[in-house]
């Protein structure tokens, strides 16, 4: 039944909106109407999680046509607590990238590609905010199909929006992974409305049974989203688009673009294909999130640029939300694996926002990221590295910080379920981030050989940094109420 305030449809309708907006508003104006967008998501998120705690799953049908004839739109734990994490980081995102184009974009910038940037930026940022939100609250695979395009197209032109060389040639492979992983999904999808008649999620998982169609599908439609998400060994294309976007685009995609084909994953594999999965398939993924974590992390560890080592990070940490698939095949452990994964795509979100908007920062003062230009900087930017040296926290999973009690509940689905292997992985992995973290910060930290020269920033853009990576830490102390959140409407129960 429909909602009593449909706070799901302004959940898409007003990014939607404000995006339109912003084609034709100066940069100025177009800031105040993402800025004003930004605050009215983050209380449509809150009447969210409010009316979800008061009436639990909610399911809102378009137009009053519910499924199969029409679209249905599905509200549950998982849904808000994903468009809360877009909420935050996309209100802080917002403030930051206002500083970040009023004064440039760094030295690799020409004043041409300066101005486009700041023109462009407002209304694709907007329509990706638009598709996330759709994406997290749609409840059929076609409608999945949609958002996940516009999701990636748009996050495609903001990557190139900046016309350097490095960022259009990662632009344009990340289109081709996306087109081609998109395709895959597609065909699964196709394969699985010729079986069964059906794209509504509760639907299919209602008739779907194990067969060789339905695995064929499965197969297409999990490596389709696994390229999108850039798990190991598919993640060549990651790297590259990252460190070479515009700092408020880094932030965007390593925190927010990224996890939403892990959501889908989430959806699918739990919701949908629960009767055809097997424990072997799930361990499969386990094995590609355990080699994401050691060679991510391996790698990052050999970087020569700040935020390809920070994007090698996020290649290292994906690997985390993929261990809650084996672990959650396992009853003992399941619900406590399942909400670890979760929470960890959330503190991430936070803590990795934080380290590129701290990338971003050291590279317009000093006009470049390089490992070896970083000597003495903790000197003159010291609220930039301290945001930077709190974000590591949570990535290394040290306590009080929510990546502590995010690896905290895999640890403990590992233990329970006596599967000391990807507990050993789970450990591996914070020493490992810790060495390439203790990297940046011992240069950081070091003697400058000599006078630095900085270009200005402004103190939103480093207060920005250290707003996420405080809430990244506070969320290891206020873990009860997402948690709880989580449990309404999980595929686990307590």
């Amino acid at each position: 039944m429909n909602a009593s305030f449909p706070w799901v449809i302004w959940a898409i309708l007003l990014p939607l909106a404000a995006a339109c907006l912003s084609f034709v508003l100066r940069p100025q104006r177009a800031f105040w109407v993402g800025f004003v967008t930004a605050l009215g998501n983050l209380l449509i998120a809150a009447g969210l999680g409010h009316q979800l705690s008061e009436e639990g799953p909610l399911r809102y049908r378009i137009g009053g046509w519910g499924a199969p004839l029409g679209i249905d739109l599905y509200v549950d734990g998982l849904a808000v607590v994903m468009i809360l994490m877009t909420s935050v980081v996309g209100l802080v995102t917002t403030i930051y990238a206002a500083g970040y184009f009023s004064i440039g974009h760094g030295a690799r910038g020409t004043p041409g590609s300066q101005t486009l940037a700041q023109e462009m930026f407002w209304p694709l940022w907007l329509f990706l905010w638009a598709a996330l939100n759709a994406l997290f609250l749609s409840a059929d695979l076609f409608n999945l199909y949609v958002t996940l395009e516009l999701l990636s197209l748009s996050a495609v032109a903001l990557m190139a929006m900046a016309g350097q060389a490095a960022a259009m040639t990662a632009g344009m492979r990340y289109l081709l992974v996306s087109l081609l992983g998109s395709l895959a999904y597609l065909l699964g999808v196709a394969l699985l409305y010729a079986a069964y008649g059906t794209l509504d999620l509760a639907a299919l998982g209602a008739v779907l049974t194990p067969g060789f169609v339905v695995w064929l599908a499965i197969i297409l439609m999990t490596l389709g989203l696994l390229l999108k998400t850039g798990l190991f060994p598919l993640h060549f294309w990651l790297p590259p688009a990252h460190a070479n976007a515009p700092a408020p685009v880094s932030v965007v995609l390593s925190a927010l673009v990224i996890k939403a084909p892990f959501y889908l994953l989430l959806r699918l594999w739990f919701d949908v294909f629960t009767p055809a999965v097997t424990t072997a398939a799930a361990e499969v993924l386990g094995a590609l999130g355990a080699g994401a974590i050691i060679w991510g992390s391996l790698i990052a560890l050999r970087q020569a640029r700040l935020k390809l080592l920070i994007a090698y990070s996020t290649v290292a940490q994906i690997g985390y939300l993929f261990l809650l698939f084996p672990l959650s095949t396992l009853a003992p452990a399941g619900s406590s694996a399942w909400a670890g994964g979760v929470y960890h795509a959330v503190t991430h979100a936070l803590a990795k926002a934080a380290m590129f908007m701290s990338a971003g920062n050291i590279m317009q003062a000093l006009g470049d990221d390089g490992m070896d230009k970083l000597d003495g900087i903790a000197e003159r930017l010291p609220m930039t590295l301290f945001a930077f040296g709190l974000a590591g926290l949570t990535l290394m999973g040290l306590p009080p910080s929510g990546g502590f009690i995010a690896k905290w509940l895999l640890l403990s689905g590992a233990l329970q379920a006596g599967l000391w292997w990807w507990a050993a992985v789970i450990i591996a992995g914070g020493l490992l981030s810790a060495g390439y973290l203790f990297l940046v910060l011992r240069r950081a930290l070091a003697r400058p050989p000599g006078p630095i020269r900085l270009n200005p920033i402004t103190r939103g853009m480093e207060l920005a940094a250290l707003c996420l990576a405080l809430i990244a830490l506070v969320l290891g102390l206020t873990a009860t109420l997402p948690l709880a959140l989580l449990r309404i409407g999980a595929p686990f129960v307590e």
